[in-house]
């Protein structure tokens, strides 16, 4: 049963965020939830980098790979405005249980992908599995600081940041080996798998992953929910700020869509493509472990997003003109330790501005912005990948990148830091599991 309310947490309380991680050993459910999140996106590289590689093969170019990122993205943005209203309306646990099973049919389609003749099955496949992500990103999101105390909010954040970096890390390097010695069928085999195990540590989560509200139960009203996140964002400047801040990064992901196309120069094929998203993934999980401390110190925030959105362009500028293969890979380690840096500041700043009974729409919000700017990259590098030196497309996207950082550090270096971040149902929640 919930107790009385709870105020918000100040600045300072936030000076004594305890320095290790032992929320993930004290915490079962949170340890549940991170372990789930492993698999699951072990999972989607296991299905990803594969496809890549396959698909140039079987059709012998690469647009097919371009669209398959784009239909990844581009269905996320699309749905997220909804699905973020259910993950605010529907128990959480059980939408990441439903999307994990779903998932799971739908990677069953990728065993139809034999010749050119079935590719476009992958595209089909590839959006199903989308559709489950867009309801699983939110719910997760939403129900992370419902499972852990506010003093273990910036190291949870940390943690939880580190699982899409680490799978990142063993999904696109195994991704790739398994592929090269196997098959990219035994890749989805091991994806079906990894869904189930995660459906099963979801269910075993006992702490309630939201606060009890007046409408759980009711029909969600998309429009007018959606407007009311909207309204909540555009009354705070602080905000229209944090939700626009992953765009940058989104507006330079059109380079992976030559991740396979710079492996094959390099003569690394399937192993390389591999390694790229390996180390795009280490980049990723280095980076809010080493940039944890800005969690603390709120006038750090804004500065050091604007430096992560700059430093990812700037790695990518390096890779497009980069003449080695372990530059390359240098290059691509440094561009995603900022862009993974740049995710976990942002989403922690938003867990601790939004309230609980708005959380799930407004990471939707936020999420389908980025998401937006992810498909379009993709789609215009898919466009021109077959005409286009890679070089080139590497640069293009680096320089739309480096261009939105300087332009969103301008307009909000007027804003003040945030003295009193509410984390956010303002009640007290039951005691974890022993």
């Amino acid at each position: 049963m919930p107790g009385p309310p709870r105020p918000g947490i100040g600045v300072s309380t936030l000076r004594y965020v305890p320095a290790d991680f032992s929320v993930l050993t004290r915490n079962r459910d949170f340890r549940r939830l991170f372990a789930a999140e492993l698999v699951v996106f072990g999972a989607d590289w296991f299905v990803m980098v594969p496809l890549l590689v396959l698909l140039p093969e079987l059709t012998g170019g690469g647009l097919m790979g371009a669209l398959v990122l784009a239909v990844d993205t581009g269905i996320l943005a699309l749905l997220l405005p909804f699905t973020g209203t259910v993950a605010d309306r529907v128990d959480r646990r059980r939408i990441l249980i439903i999307a994990n099973a779903a998932a799971f049919l739908s990677v069953l389609l990728l065993f139809a992908v034999r010749s050119a003749a079935t590719a476009p099955l992958a595209l089909v496949a590839v959006g199903a599995i989308a559709v489950s992500k867009a309801f699983y990103s939110p719910a997760a999101s939403a129900a992370l600081p419902n499972l852990v105390d506010p003093a273990d909010l910036p190291a949870a954040n940390t943690i939880a940041g580190s699982a899409w970096g680490t799978m990142t890390v063993v999904g696109a390097s195994l991704g790739g080996v398994v592929s090269s010695v196997f098959s990219p069928y035994a890749c989805f085999a091991v994806t079906a798998v990894c869904l189930l195990t995660g459906s099963l540590l979801t269910a075993l989560i006992r702490r309630p992953m939201q606060a009890p509200r007046s409408g759980d139960g009711e029909p969600a009203r998309v429009l007018t929910a959606l407007l009311e996140s909207l309204r909540h964002i555009a009354l705070r400047p602080r905000l229209r700020a944090l939700v626009t801040v992953k765009s940058a990064v989104g507006l330079g992901n059109g380079v992976l869509t030559v991740f396979p196309l710079i492996a094959a120069a390099h003569g690394a094929g399937a192993l390389g493509t591999g390694l790229l998203f390996a180390l795009r993934g280490l980049g990723a999980l280095i980076g809010p472990l080493v940039m944890r401390p800005v969690l603390t110190r709120p006038s750090w925030l804004l500065p050091g997003l604007a430096v992560s959105m700059g430093l990812y362009g700037v790695g990518y500028l390096g890779v497009a003109f980069a003449p080695w293969f372990p530059l390359t890979l240098a290059l691509v380690f440094v561009a995603h330790f900022a862009g993974g840096s740049n995710w976990v500041l942002s989403n922690f700043a938003l867990q601790g501005e939004v309230p609980d009974e708005l959380r799930g729409r407004v990471f939707a919000t936020d999420m389908m912005l980025a998401t937006v700017a992810i498909a379009v990259s993709q789609l215009a590098a898919g466009a021109v990948i077959d005409r286009v030196d890679q070089q080139w497309i590497i640069a293009g996207c680096a320089s739309i990148t480096l261009t939105y950082a300087i332009g969103w550090r301008l307009a909000t270096r007027r804003l003040r830091p945030s003295t009193e971040p509410t984390f956010a149902d303002h009640r007290d929640r039951e005691p974890p599991p022993k």
